[in-house]
């Protein structure tokens, strides 16, 4: 890692040898395999980007020239040579390096941009900002993974085109792929343009051919060239981006650094915006990701340490309702599931295999995704959209006014709900439970192991009047934790599970995978002598009203889930308690407090914001003291 530990700055690449960037190259390559396969990550984009990224600090001036990165996990190489190669072996670890560009680390990390398809917006407010300043520079928006495939890339491409004078550049990081292939007709367009380069190599051999033949020959070529708009026109699609009065230049080989550079000199000097599109292939340089037809090494978990088992702990959530979607189909010929590019991370490769006409993959688009569900209910169809949690928040206009508004049936299922982790701030599921409970008429329930979550999901595609949803961790799959009992509610409304009885002392309300945490805080607490009851409502929106009716019963009550303190399950069921004039003497809701939380794994978290089995005691034991007037004994937990 010689070349690389020398650099201190992107100016200092601007010094190498063309000898120098290749050995350059295969080092930061090297580093990226040993680190992001040790700790986890995004190894397959940031592999494609090396040479890009190399060619991109060479020719523009960061910080004085804006760089943001769409989407932000491809942003790894921009962080070796912006001077953090000495803590890359903290990446994604707790208080170490985040995984995505980060305002905190650098100078050069403008925006921390985790989800897709904003780079464009930014690039465009930032371009403005710097016109009307009078402030020098350029602003470069890189942008690949499918991001194109978003609407607001498209909103900011309109607004762009209008100020064609602005020093903007918009890199296309092509490599045909988001998590898998990409999807749909821009994709379509890409690979057109893909296709396009045999036009120029035989428009640049035309032109030293012809201009060699005395006479005739300059002839000729002007025509030709004054052919090239109507010639390009026809063989490719890129008069998309011309029409729009947008300059654009490529294809350009994304892994030839010189040709790359070449380019974005051109695109820096036009002055104007420019859209630059670079050929990349995900994996680049390591043989098991370029052989991985699936995601090409999109992500990979961290490894385990010497002498240990997997973390990945037996099957996960995602694994489950996967399987568990399939069977439902297979009963339900009106079950179509759609997503947006998550079709294996949201757990739909077993349906798609088994039924391919009944899921539909829109791209990362999660407005149109949930919208065009709307469509498919109004027209009979029972629609199940798959997502990760933190990417509805992106289409909650369109669950409320598209679906909720018009009590459409359909369901939505949030994978990676709650805390999950090493991802960090933008992409933990914690804002759905307090964020949701705004729309009319949708039902939330959140399973705690599998056979919940088999029941729930069919109680949900039988729900025909409302749109539904179901939520569930990261990771892997919970224990199954059978209910003790099952108390109903009033004229057949929805039942409360009882998970642990060890006295009346307090009514701990566990919300989905809490279930086995509250159950094993309920015997810490019994050996204090405090005697507790654990319920699981499952169905958490709206509040059971057998679950109002027992904590009637309680001087205590307190509720536990892995989302939002502020909006909540637990500050909903206290509203709900007061509109029925229950007043427990302590009512505690224990969560996430509102903030951003740091990347950590997701154990670390939890353990953080009190949500262990340990935590839960301790919290549950101070409730209790609250409501008795007496201190919680020593030792408690």
């Amino acid at each position: 890692m010689e070349l690389l530990e020398r650099l201190k700055s992107p100016a200092d690449l601007r010094g190498l040898d063309p000898l120098e960037l290749d050995r350059l190259a295969d080092e930061i390559r090297e580093l990226l395999i040993e680190r992001v396969t040790r700790n986890g990550g995004h190894l397959g984009p940031n592999l494609g980007v090396v040479e890009l990224t190399l060619a991109l600090h060479r020719v523009f001036d960061s910080p004085r020239d804006s760089l943001v990165w769409d989407t932000g996990h491809q942003a790894y190489v921009h962080k070796l040579l912006t001077g953090r190669a000495a803590d890359f072996a903290t990446l994604r670890t707790r208080g170490g390096m985040s995984g995505y560009p980060s305002r905190a680390e650098s100078e050069h990390d403008l925006v921390e941009n985790s989800h897709a398809s904003t780079a464009l917006s930014y690039a465009d407010g930032l371009s403005h900002a710097r016109q009307t300043r009078g402030d020098p520079g350029h602003v470069v928006a890189v942008i690949g993974d499918g991001a194109l495939t978003g609407g607001m890339s498209w909103e900011a491409v309109n607004n762009i085109a209008a100020a064609p004078g602005r020093p903007l550049v918009v890199v296309i990081n092509d490599n045909a792929r988001s998590y898998a292939p990409t999807v749909g007709g821009l994709a379509q367009h890409l690979a057109a343009l893909r296709t396009s380069r045999g036009y120029e190599e035989f428009l640049e051999r035309a032109k030293y051919t012809l201009q060699g033949v005395p006479a005739v020959g300059d002839t000729v070529y002007r025509a030709l060239h004054g052919a090239k708009k109507g010639l390009k026109d026809f063989l490719t699609p890129q008069a998309l981006y011309e029409d729009l009065g947008l300059k654009y230049l490529g294809p350009v080989d994304g892994h030839d650094r010189e040709a790359v550079e070449a380019a974005l000199r051109r695109a820096r000097a036009f002055g104007g915006s420019v859209v630059v599109h670079c050929i990349t292939e995900k994996g680049r340089g390591y043989a098991p990701a370029e052989e991985d037809t699936r995601d090409r090494f999109h992500a990979v978990r961290a490894a385990p340490a010497p002498g240990q088992p997997s973390s990945a702990g037996g099957p996960s959530w995602t694994a489950a309702f996967g399987e568990e979607l399939l069977a439902q189909a297979e009963r339900r010929p009106d079950v179509v599931a759609l997503t947006a590019a998550m079709l294996e991370p949201a757990g739909l490769l077993p349906l798609q295999r088994a039924l391919p006409a009944r899921v539909v993959d829109v791209g990362i688009a999660e407005q149109h995704a949930v919208t065009c569900a709307a469509g498919m209910a109004m027209g009979g169809l029972h629609p199940v959209v798959c997502v990760y949690a933190t990417f509805l928040n992106r289409a909650f206009d369109q669950v409320l006014m598209d679906v909720a508004l018009h009590r459409l049936p359909v369901t939505f299922v949030l994978d990676r709900a709650g805390i999950t982790g090493d991802d960090g701030a933008s992409h933990n599921g914690i804002w759905d439970l307090a964020a949701l409970q705004a729309v009319p008429g949708l039902r939330i329930a959140a399973p705690r192991d599998r056979a919940t979550l088999r029941r729930l999901l069919d109680e949900a595609l039988d729900t025909e009047d409302a749109p539904t949803l179901l939520r569930y961790p990261k990771g892997a799959l919970a224990p199954d934790l059978p209910a003790q009992e099952r108390i109903p509610g009033p004229d057949g409304t929805t039942s409360v599970d009882v998970l642990a009885r060890t006295g009346e002392d307090v009514l701990l309300v566990a919300v989905g995978a809490l279930g086995g945490a509250c159950a094993e805080a309920a015997r810490l607490l019994a050996g204090q002598g405090i005697g507790c009851t654990v319920v699981d409502p499952g169905w958490v929106k709206p509040v059971p009203r057998a679950l109002v009716d027992l904590a009637a019963r309680f001087d205590t009550v307190v509720t536990a889930e892995d989302g939002l303190r502020t909006g909540g399950v637990g500050q909903t069921l206290a509203s709900a308690l007061r509109d029925a004039r229950v007043v427990p003497r302590a009512l505690r809701t224990l969560g996430v407090p509102t903030g951003f939380l740091e990347h950590a794994s997701r154990a670390e978290l939890l353990r953080e914001c009190g949500l262990t089995s340990e935590g839960i005691a301790a919290q549950v034991a101070e409730a209790v003291a609250e409501a008795t007037g007496r201190p919680p004994l020593k030792g408690a937990v």
